[in-house]
């Protein structure tokens, strides 16, 4: 098991990891390291249990906050999926006697279209 050397709130932590996951390590450090650093740079130095702890409330913070967000955006793509699911069903739902009026002005349209083309071709 592989031992990472990783650095939060100015100070250095040994760390062991199963091997091929030091990256993912390090990325989690830097992300745990970006919330300690303002910390220190306010409160100067802090006992390192109370900087990992105040690094760590508010990391969970932000996550809670995102979570709420991607709960609002999945209750949005619900609805709009709904939505979407209501109008293709209507559109699907056109009644009988629509369709029957359709096909005859269609046919009526064609008819027409043959006529004029009559006339045009007989008066050239």
């Amino acid at each position: 098991m592989p031992d990472v050397d990783i650095m939060v709130g100015g100070r250095m932590f040994q760390v062991a990891c199963q091997p091929g996951e030091e990256h993912l390590l390090r990325a989690a450090a830097e992300v745990l390291d970006a919330e300690a650093q303002p910390l220190v740079a306010q409160m100067g130095r802090l006992p390192e249990s109370r900087m990992l702890l105040m690094a760590a409330l508010m990391l969970a913070d932000r996550m809670a906050a995102l979570e709420d967000e991607r709960r609002a955006l999945k209750a949005e793509v619900n609805t709009l999926e709904s939505q979407s699911h209501q109008l293709r069903a209507g559109v699907a739902e056109v009644p009988a006697h629509v369709v029957e009026t359709l096909a005859e002005l269609a046919a009526r349209a064609e008819a027409l279209a043959t006529a004029a083309e009559e006339r045009a071709g007989h008066a050239a």
